[in-house]
């Protein structure tokens, strides 16, 4: 067993992809009801605050579970810690700008923009590690981004500024996510986690002084919420994809855009109007036969 294996979050289970389905469609749930909370605080306290509480309180209890695992500081020896550095930041500034989105558009346009970020790894997967990318998945990362300007309306006077803003934060998802690529090679799953729970804080935490906000007891208790839940939502996004191949499971990112609109609508009164469902369909369509052809390469790869 390999140093990444021992150093997860989760104890072992049955290897099963509808187990894996099971955690993932749970990561997804929680990640929305994060959300939801997310955007409710937003309207009285600023961003780099909230950021800040749920960094610490994901970092308390990830690096808590980590130690009495026996991990410890064993866990959070590296080969690279300029990757995570990098990581760390691209994570940070997708953090921040999600937060932004949250507060300045319906949770389902944000989920919609989100839908952007495997087309953006794609995209820059070529340049950045060097894959190949064929002229399909190529023309699906175009038809996908018509998608977007669909769901952006920019001729009917949308706010393009947030919308700008949540494409960001799936650009800079997409760098975390190809950074993350690179460091699985030599780094544990728990330092990958951990470094950047800990960038987020500091960073967060230096950003939320000057404008810190004095909360109730009741918007504390719903920021240390978003902090636990947005922990339990990593740790089973990350048992899922050790227990089935990520074209297993992946697909399933999608539901989050039925539980956005629903909660949405019960908790703001939001509906997704026609041209973000529009633009949701072709953002999705794309994605899936993204995720397609890469399964089809992969095969042909493994078939040599």
């Amino acid at each position: 067993m390999t140093d990444a294996e021992t150093a997860d979050l989760l104890p072992a289970e049955a290897d099963s992809v509808p187990y894996a389905v099971g955690c993932f469609l749970g990561a997804i749930l929680l990640f929305a009801a994060m959300d939801t909370l997310i955007k409710f605080l937003t309207a009285d306290y600023p961003v780099p605050q909230l950021m800040f509480v749920r960094s610490l309180v994901a970092l308390l209890l990830v690096g808590g579970y980590t130690l009495w695992r026996g991990g410890g500081i064993a866990a959070m020896r590296t080969q690279r810690p300029w990757g995570h550095v990098w990581r760390a930041f691209a994570g940070l500034i997708s953090m921040g700008c999600f937060f932004y989105a949250f507060r300045e558009l319906p949770l389902a346009d944000v989920y919609v923009l989100s839908f952007a970020g495997p087309l953006f790894i794609t995209a820059l997967s070529a340049p950045l590690l060097g894959e190949p990318v064929g002229w399909r998945r190529w023309a699906a990362v175009v038809v996908g981004f018509g998608g977007v300007v669909v769901m952006a309306q920019p001729s009917a006077g949308a706010p393009l500024v947030p919308v700008l803003v949540g494409l960001c934060a799936a650009l800079f998802y997409a760098l975390a996510a190809l950074a993350v690529r690179g460091l699985s090679r030599t780094e544990t799953s728990a330092s990958i986690v951990l470094y950047l729970l800990l960038t987020t804080t500091v960073v967060s935490g230096a950003l939320a002084v000057p404008v810190w906000t004095a909360p109730t007891v009741f918007a504390l208790g719903l920021m240390a919420l978003v902090g636990a839940i947005g922990a339990g939502a990593q740790v089973l996004l990350t048992q899922a994809f050790r227990r089935a191949p990520p074209a297993a499971v992946a697909p399933f990112e999608y539901t989050g855009m039925v539980w956005a609109s629903l909660f949405g609508w019960l908790v703001f009164g939001d509906l997704p109007t026609v041209p973000v469902i529009a633009g949701a369909m072709v953002i999705i369509g794309s994605g899936l036969y993204i995720l397609h052809r890469e399964t089809v390469v992969a095969r042909r790869r493994l078939g040599a």
